[in-house]
């Protein structure tokens, strides 16, 4: 991508998803991942109301009068996006392509993250590690964050979510706020040897994740067009379909429903909190809801 085509959709994306950040997000996600405990802040004189626990003793002694000592909540996150850049990411049938959204989405979090003094950093994984970029604050960050989701070319079109989660986990060493951004579309994940769900179980006891699964609405219905030419973006294998077939289109519809209530199943069973984000509807609804739930408890 030329740099002045770069520059201009990194900084289209910054102003839609900092606006959404600054007037939606912020107070949400400030109350849905909490920091690191209360540390103390300043005095000031007592207040009908105030807990009298709160008194600060010697202050109160020196001055004749009570004080009570002010704490705030200690904030600083270390914020963490692992983000899919396999080939399945290069699909969407009608709005945008899963990655489209996952680069809005990304930058949505990471403006929330840096409003509330929160570090950031990424992970962009396909079947190996493509990039890794350490947590850090700012503007700057993220903009290059942004730059890196729109610019990235990955080396391979395959998916292997278990070593993405063994590299966070082993590379991470603070507790973080983890975010798996994927169509979840990785057949190892959710195998019988439980290889994936043994590694977000691991990464989710270390660290705090929450599931972001992005999908399009024809991964979930296929319509019945006749005979058409398929190619799966990740191996690069052509096959005929032959979408007018019942027997066919109830076989995939059978696999999809298999395969959502299989992943439900693996992240209830690692206490990790999840939502689904289809590429042709708002992110806003579904993201306010998993804020909502944790904030609930």
């Amino acid at each position: 991508m030329e740099t002045s085509e770069l520059l201009k959709k990194v900084r289209k994306i910054e102003i839609k998803t900092r606006g959404l950040s600054n007037q939606i997000f912020s107070g949400e996600y400030h109350s849905a991942f909490k920091g690191k405990g209360m540390t103390f802040s300043e005095v000031r004189e007592y207040q009908f109301g105030d807990d009298i626990r709160a008194i600060d003793w010697n202050v109160t002694a020196r001055f004749s009068a009570p004080y009570v000592k002010i704490f705030e909540e200690e904030r600083e996150l270390t914020v963490m996006l692992l983000v899919d850049v396999s080939g399945s990411k290069d699909f969407g049938s009608s709005t945008q392509f899963k990655k489209d959204l996952a680069t809005e989405i990304s930058a949505v979090l990471a403006f929330s993250a840096i409003q509330n003094n929160d570090k950031i950093g990424v992970i962009f994984f396909s079947d190996q590690i493509e990039k890794f970029i350490p947590p850090k604050k700012g503007r700057g960050h993220i903009l290059r964050i942004i730059r890196e989701l729109l610019n990235l070319e990955p080396v391979s079109k395959k998916t292997d979510l278990s070593n993405a989660l063994k590299y966070f986990t082993n590379v991470i060493k603070k507790k973080s706020i983890a975010f798996i951004i994927s169509d979840f579309l990785d057949p190892n994940f959710t195998r019988e040897s439980q290889k994936g769900e043994d590694a977000l179980k691991i990464a989710n006891k270390k660290h705090d994740i929450v599931a972001l699964r992005l999908y399009d609405e024809r991964e979930v219905t296929l319509p019945s067009v006749g005979l058409v030419k398929m190619k799966d973006a990740e191996s690069g294998q052509f096959m005929w379909v032959d979408t007018s077939s019942r027997k066919v289109r109830n076989y995939y519809d059978h696999w999809n429903r298999a395969n959502e209530d299989n992943l439900n199943r693996i992240f209830k069973r690692c206490g990790v909190d999840s939502t689904k984000i289809r590429t042709d509807q708002s992110y806003v609804k579904p993201l306010m809801n998993v804020f909502k739930r944790r904030e609930g408890r």
